[in-house]
């Protein structure tokens, strides 16, 4: 979850960034000038001018492995609204995913992005789903992008 604004986070629960297993996080396809860190890390995310970005098509594929198990209430993504994902298929507890091999996989949820969650609204979950969670992927897919841009553009994960 981002720790954007106060509104992102509910009384009770925590932003995850200091549950993040940093040596194991991975994001395939991202563009080596526009990484993962941009989108993630603290003091990277807070500033506008950073994003994430794919590198040559438009796929994405983020491996988040936490230090411990943990619950996910809700995410928050923001970006453009014309350069962001619209859908974003997300999984939990899963290991060494690929582009070959994710749509083998039924999704644990998928999240169809709004224009305030772009904005920082926070996207709920399904919450049974993700109540035990040691590794969170999250996969943008290219049909479901909005304005057919080729290559979607992420500010805050």
């Amino acid at each position: 979850m981002s720790g954007e604004s106060a509104s992102a986070i509910h009384k009770g629960q925590v932003d995850l960034l200091d549950f993040i297993d940093w040596s194991g996080v991975e994001c395939l396809n991202q563009s080596s000038t526009h990484s993962l860190p941009n989108a993630i890390k603290q003091g990277y995310r807070e500033d506008d001018g950073l994003h994430l970005e794919s590198d040559a098509d438009e796929q994405l594929l983020l491996y988040i492995p936490f230090t411990q198990v943990v619950k996910l209430y809700s995410f928050v993504i923001k970006g453009p609204e014309e350069e962001g994902p619209k859908t974003v298929k997300l999984f939990s507890n899963k290991e060494h995913m690929g582009f070959s091999n994710v749509n083998d996989f039924p999704p644990s949820d998928v999240a169809n992005l709004s224009e305030e969650n772009l904005k920082g609204k926070p996207v709920l979950l399904k919450y049974v789903k993700f109540q035990n969670v040691r590794r969170y992927v999250v996969c943008y897919f290219p049909e479901l992008l909005r304005f057919g841009r080729c290559l979607p553009l992420v500010s805050v994960i």
